[in-house]
């Protein structure tokens, strides 16, 4: 558990930093040397954002000889938005992530800074997990943990072009070509290129061609894509200001803090490393009339609005929501970017008018009235390859070995990126085994979910995660996301001994808490003496067990271990497992009614129309 000053913070933050620059420079020297004797991989993966990482991760996992190939490394788990992971359906994803042993979990709880569950006032099967993050921590955790991998080479560099040659008739990718010149053969490439692929920025009117700031943007690659046929799009997004956090007058806004105790992302914790007290408090502020007449009398210095390419709907710029939704004022919130950071990111004020604009219309806001901006928003545009060309695998369908994921696919955010990383890495895997591939449907998981969207509907706005687009969110809640997926990764060789067996012991102590709770029977006479008047309970003389009284308003696991303290001893000191408890307890009759439609679904899913059929 974190405790400690910010000096102490800032020590050890520096030396961690210190000692990780040194092994990524010994590990990089020693597999550059490699590269000149052997050349070739199982799978290749180009970028080390967030799809990057997590399909280096499980393709490494899998036993795949991995090459990841990126940029600068020291950029590899770049947070290059918003300090923070999940939210209302994002948290799912991570949930599930975690279940197929993916990273992203367990340095979220490694970098957290404030953990908050979203949505409580609704039932567990939406809330939505979500941490504010520490950037420079999980940047360093994330690289801690691909270095810790057995089967993973990182080299830096710049991916222009794709080995494609023919294999029975049809193409096939056959390894990468780097700017340098230099060849590396692999028998599957991964493209994580997130915003990268012809990526540029705009400021006010300033347009230059990057990825990021600070990026080149990969050039070569887009076509490459075009020349074998792909259909490629456009789309744009952005990010706020960044703000001196020393320059905030936060005494005058409404704080929101962390939860106690806080929730952990992956089920491999019990605990998260920040202690309750220790966590960063977020601010609430609002747009106000001022600041949007500066953004209107302004908005013929921003190309970013003129132009017509699709931005985020769900995550809008904050001049698109001042054109829509005129006479409104829009949320901020003041979010930390890490312990040791005054760094304020704004969220909810997206923004590429001029910087010197950008600084009027912050000073114009509640609280921030003498703030300064460290670095300007700006917007991003870049292009994205029709998903409808890709199979659910993440294999595209015109080059056999050739998987995509990420925001190449049309996807914002973290969670969607790494969801998609994550299935890519396995899926490549498998197809130089000669396996199957790895699905996940739409009743198995929120990521069936978003991969069904993609590669079914396409997308032509960025595709963002939401309870709302899963049908059977009922079954599909966070609690369970390991019961649904951890068996179907180990059996793929995805998931390790250590996270399986933590799962099975879990698993055997879910069953046994049920079996106790279905065999604790009492009369509705019964359990209104045993429960008091706070709990209403028609005297009818029925039988109900107590897992049945967990469905009861009012009715929670402290109710039932209190009443039946030696039946329930083991769960009692176990609160995760008692959580579980209650929240199987209350979705089991609704879970059991759904359970037909999920096998209509299955049945009609597994019809099979064949590749020659004429739909004419």
């Amino acid at each position: 558990m974190l405790n400690m000053s910010a000096k102490d913070v800032s020590l050890l933050k520096f030396s961690r930093l210190l000692r990780l620059a040194r092994d990524l420079s010994r590990y990089n020297t020693h597999h550059s040397a490699l590269h000149t004797e052997e050349k070739a991989f199982d799978v290749i993966i180009v970028g080390g954002g967030h799809a990057g990482t997590e399909a280096a991760g499980a393709a490494s996992r899998m036993g795949a000889r991995t090459l990841m190939v990126t940029h600068k490394i020291s950029k590899i788990g770049e947070m290059s938005c918003n300090p923070s992971f999940g939210g209302i359906g994002k948290g799912h994803l991570i949930r599930e992530i975690d279940a197929l042993d993916g990273i992203c979990a367990r340095v979220c709880d490694k970098s957290g800074i404030q953990f908050h569950v979203l949505n409580t006032r609704k039932g567990p099967a939406v809330w939505g997990l979500r941490a504010q993050i520490d950037r420079d921590l999980y940047r360093q955790h994330m690289q801690e943990e691909l270095l810790k991998l057995n089967n993973l080479t990182i080299r830096e560099g710049c991916v222009e072009d794709l080995l494609i040659s023919e294999c029975n008739g049809d193409p096939s990718v056959r390894g990468v070509c780097l700017e340098s010149g230099v060849v590396i053969e692999g028998k599957a490439v991964i493209l994580t290129t997130g915003t990268f692929l012809r990526g540029q920025i705009a400021i006010g009117l300033e347009v230059r061609p990057a990825g990021r700031l600070g990026d080149a943007p990969s050039i070569g690659l887009a076509k490459t894509l075009e020349k074998h046929g792909f259909t490629l799009g456009r789309l744009k997004t952005g990010t706020p200001p960044r703000l001196d956090g020393k320059t905030i007058n936060f005494h005058i806004l409404q704080s929101q803090d962390g939860d106690e105790p806080p929730t952990p992302f992956s089920f491999m914790n019990t605990q998260v490393e920040i202690s309750g007290g220790a966590q960063r408090k977020c601010h609430l502020t609002h747009t106000n009339p001022a600041a949007h007449q500066i953004l209107l009398d302004n908005s013929h210095l921003n190309v970013h609005i003129r132009e017509e390419v699709v931005g985020p709907r769900y995550c809008p710029s904050i001049e698109s929501k001042v054109l829509r939704f005129k006479g409104r004022n829009h949320q901020i919130w003041l979010e930390p970017e890490g312990l040791n950071s005054d760094v304020i990111y704004p969220n909810g004020i997206s923004c590429t008018l001029p910087a010197n604009l950008q600084q009027q219309m912050v000073n114009c806001i509640a609280g921030l009235e003498n703030a300064k901006i460290l670095q300007p928003g700006y917007g991003v545009e870049y292009d994205y390859l029709d998903p409808r060309q890709l199979k659910p695998s993440l294999e595209s369908h015109k080059i056999k070995g050739l998987f995509l994921a990420g925001q190449i696919n049309g996807t914002t955010g973290y969670e969607e990126a790494a969801s998609q990383g994550v299935i890519a890495g396995i899926n490549a895997s498998l197809a130089i085994f000669r396996r199957p591939p790895f699905m996940i449907g739409r009743s198995d998981g929120y990521i069936g979910v978003l991969i069904d969207d993609l590669t079914t509907n396409g997308t032509t706005e960025p595709y963002r995660m939401f309870t709302s687009r899963a049908e059977f969110r009922l079954s599909l809640r966070p609690d369970n996301a390991d019961t649904r997926l951890t068996r179907r990764g180990y059996d793929v060789g995805c998931v390790k001994e250590e996270r399986f067996n933590k799962f099975v012991s879990m698993e055997n102590k879910v069953k046994n808490g049920l079996d106790v709770l279905r065999s604790v029977v009492l009369s509705n006479s019964m359990w209104a003496m045993k429960l008091g008047s706070s709990v209403n309970i028609r005297g009818d003389g029925k039988l109900r067990s107590a897992l049945d009284m967990l469905n009861t308003p009012n009715v929670d696991m402290e109710h039932l271990m209190s009443v039946f303290p030696n039946e329930l001893n083991d769960v009692k000191e176990d609160k995760i497992l008692s959580k579980r408890l209650e929240i199987e307890g209350r979705y089991l009759r609704l879970v059991e009614r759904q359970e037909d439609e999920i096998e209509e679904y299955k049945r009609d899913e597994v019809l099979q129309i064949p590749n020659n059929f004429d739909f004419n």
